[in-house]
């Protein structure tokens, strides 16, 4: 059967752009506007998209003056739009460093309950020092910590969303039997950092588990997204990379005794989309001059952890050795890989690198036609860099409307992309099985 494209749309702010939220082409509702998200989730559904996503941050930071980046917790989110679509996938992040496994199983559950099979999770290891002073976190962990915490999590959540058979409920109201207790299981986990009785209290979800979702790209993040992932999210600013980083999770996967077909790789794109290629660079341009360098600075502090790069000026050229060696941080040490193998490709100034980062943090961003649109995720489709796309528009709805209106046709006759939703669940929209249950 021929590959069909993914696309999945991020939802962030009034677009991704750091700026957007100021754009006179951006939405004027509020971010904590339900019918901000609803409204998006519907277009969405109607262009067709697979899934879409909702990121989560657990403090406040420190740009909030200048920065439009406070919005609803993304779970409660979620069962809004379950109950405001009826077919594209929802994603939310929760973290595996601040949650607690019987609660998170639990909520994801109940939302694929909810939702009749659309949810998916995005997994997370918290790295933040501002969310790890909010949950009493004092002695801010590892990134090795974080990671192995997680797969102690993975293991508790998995046992929970199995406990129950698929046909342990018979609702036999005339016998009097609702359930058979021989078809539910106690997990009974005792482990270093958690210890679970279970069962969960409620039946096995639609999709058996919520598709699992991961985004981190270090060498550690991927061995974990090999065991566990069934979609990832990734960030590459050039073609090449997003190719090795396919390749070599690909193999991962396979090296887990796993499908490769079943963890589809989804790079970020973020484009700016007009009816020339000047006029969407000039859109950018435009959008560039509404950014602030100093809150740019600031975020590209909390990539490294924190690291002062106050004594930069802003036109000065960058070097790799401006940078902690990103092996070192212990924050977002793949995006921190990304942004140092962009300084030392290109050498761009600091001035120039905010710039880049504050389209969409990392992300590979594009400005051009709808044609040079539909080739760009042609060309990376069908040349080993991607399964489909993490679509995050710069303005949100405008580059979303244009993206429907002008890409998506154009993806759609040459074959790529489907014409109809040939499922009902999040599954059926990525091609994955639906896991069999190990204990029944």
């Amino acid at each position: 059967m021929k590959r069909k494209l993914h696309l999945n749309l991020f939802i962030h702010s009034r677009g991704h752009h750091e700026a957007s939220w100021r754009h006179p082409m951006a939405s004027p509702l509020a971010l904590t506007d339900i019918a901000y998200y609803q409204d998006l989730a519907r277009k969405a559904e109607e262009g067709l998209f697979d899934s879409l996503f909702l990121a989560d941050q657990l403090a406040l930071a420190d740009d909030v003056e200048r920065a439009g980046r406070a919005w609803l917790e993304p779970i409660t989110l979620l069962g809004a739009l379950a109950v405001s679509t009826s077919r594209i996938g929802l994603i939310a992040t929760a973290s595996t460093t601040y949650t607690e496994p019987f609660n998170l199983a639990r909520q994801y559950a109940s939302l694929d309950h909810i939702s009749r099979g659309r949810i998916g999770w995005n997994i997370v290891t918290s790295w933040s020092a501002p969310a790890a002073r909010n949950f009493g976190d004092t002695s801010q962990k590892s990134h090795a910590a974080r990671y192995e915490q997680a797969e102690e999590f993975m293991q508790v959540v998995k046992g929970l969303w199995d406990g129950w058979a698929d046909d342990a409920v018979v609702d036999d109201r005339a016998g009097g039997r609702y359930a058979w207790p021989d078809r539910i299981r106690p997990i009974d986990h005792q482990g270093p950092h958690y210890q679970v009785a279970g069962p969960l209290n409620m039946p096995r979800c639609p999709q058996g588990r919520p598709v699992l979702v991961q985004a981190g790209s270090s060498e550690t993040g991927r061995r974990f997204a090999a065991r566990h992932a069934e979609a990832v999210f990734t960030a590459h600013m050039e073609k090449a990379t997003a190719q090795e980083f396919y390749a070599d999770l690909k193999s991962l996967v396979r090296a887990e005794g796993r499908d490769p077909s079943q963890a589809i790789i989804l790079p970020g794109l973020s484009p700016m989309i007009a009816a020339t290629e000047a006029e969407a660079r000039r859109m950018s341009e435009e959008l560039n001059d509404l950014a602030d360098p100093e809150i740019g600075r600031k975020r590209l502090s909390g990539r490294f952890g924190g690291h002062d790069f106050s004594h930069l000026p802003l036109d000065k050229p960058l070097k790799p050795e401006d940078f902690p060696d990103p092996r070192t941080v212990e924050a977002a040490r793949s995006r921190a890989e990304v942004i140092v193998g962009l300084v030392r490709r290109e050498g761009l100034t600091l001035l120039q690198l905010l710039s880049k980062l504050a389209g969409a943090r990392g992300h590979f961003t594009f400005a051009g036609t709808p044609e040079q649109v539909a080739d760009l995720i042609e060309d990376w489709f069908t040349d080993g860099a991607a399964d489909g796309f993490n679509i995050m528009p710069p303005i949100l709805p405008a580059m979303l409307d244009v993206f429907m209106a002008e890409v998506i046709p154009l993806l759609q006759k040459r074959g790529l992309f489907r014409t109809a939703y040939e499922g009902e669940t999040l599954r059926d929209h990525y091609g994955l099985i639906r896991p069999e249950n190990p204990f029944f």
